[in-house]
């Protein structure tokens, strides 16, 4: 399970990494962190939604027979100053254990779920995973781990400081950027060291993305994509002007990312401009196929 700011994700597989087969591939919206994420607290509908669909992945752990059960919580849990009370109530109602894990170890397992899928070659990628309280930034290839960082700049906590109008205005934009640029410092730091040649996104945003750029995109099926020179900047910049309405009647935009997607594309533009990277990827695999990685491996 990866319970994200934004989305519960629950997996349950047999097989091995290479080779596993999906039995329960659930995501349901949540939304931990709607209108408490930087506040540093779960608000209570919230609470209660999370409680809820803790109890419901409960069930069809149990269904199912699952034996090997891992649950992760990333930014708004280990974040909240109500994280450990939610802990404490999935542990006596859902009777499942949340772990709570640091920037470090997300991007690890992030890394580890690209990794698994064979999207990544001998020379360094820029991988990125825009998540709703953070976003990972990790350099590697198919043989390490080069780098790796957390930023709690996800797409809730940007959504709620900088895009309050809708279309959101150039003046937020502008803002937007520059606290990206005086945010990143160590990301633009470590691209100056570490040569990459390309620009991953793991999964979330990028999705979208490819269901908005190309019909015959599965998202069921297809466990990468690769993006044709232009298209991106061309989706992004139609995402960054349009309005709710527009994005909410767009089937291949799935609720929760109705408004998110706004800024999930403003930082997918300012990374891709910033380090002037054109050859940018889809991976559909991420935290939980990384976690479910580890776990086949050492089962």
């Amino acid at each position: 399970m990866d319970l994200g700011t934004n989305t519960f994700h629950l997996l349950i597989a047999e097989g091995d990494i290479n080779n596993f087969r999906e039995i329960v591939h659930e995501h349901i919206a949540v939304k931990l962190g709607e209108g408490g994420i930087n506040k540093g607290m779960i608000l209570p509908a919230p609470f209660d939604r999370g409680i809820a669909t803790m109890k419901q992945f409960s069930k069809q752990i149990s269904e199912n027979n699952t034996h090997i059960i891992k649950a992760i919580a990333t930014s708004a849990l280990r974040n909240a100053s109500n994280g450990k009370e939610f802990i404490e109530r999935v542990r006596t109602e859902a009777g499942i254990d949340i772990e709570i894990v640091d920037g470090n170890r997300e991007a690890s397992f992030i890394y580890s779920g690209v990794k698994a899928s064979g999207l990544l070659s001998d020379q360094n990628s820029l991988i990125m995973d825009i998540g709703g309280g953070s976003v990972e930034f990790i350099i590697g290839n198919k043989s390490e781990l080069v780098w790796k960082q957390s930023f709690e700049i996800g797409a809730a906590r940007l959504m709620e400081r900088f895009h309050h109008t809708d279309p959101i205005p150039p003046s937020s934009i502008e803002a937007l950027n520059l606290y990206l640029e005086n945010t990143l410092t160590d990301l633009l730091k470590a691209v100056e060291q570490i040569a990459v040649n390309d620009l991953i996104g793991s999964s979330g945003a990028f999705e979208t993305f490819a269901e908005l750029i190309d019909d015959s995109f599965d998202l069921k099926k297809d466990k990468t994509y690769h993006f044709e020179n232009g298209d991106l900047s061309r989706i992004t910049s139609q995402i960054i002007r349009s309005t709710h309405s527009e994005r909410e009647v767009n089937k291949r935009i799935i609720p929760v990312r109705v408004d998110m997607i706004v800024v999930a594309s403003l930082i997918t533009r300012y990374i891709m401009q910033r380090l002037s990277l054109s050859n940018v990827a889809l991976c559909t695999y991420s935290l939980k196929e990384g976690v479910l990685a580890e776990m086949m491996i050492n089962d």
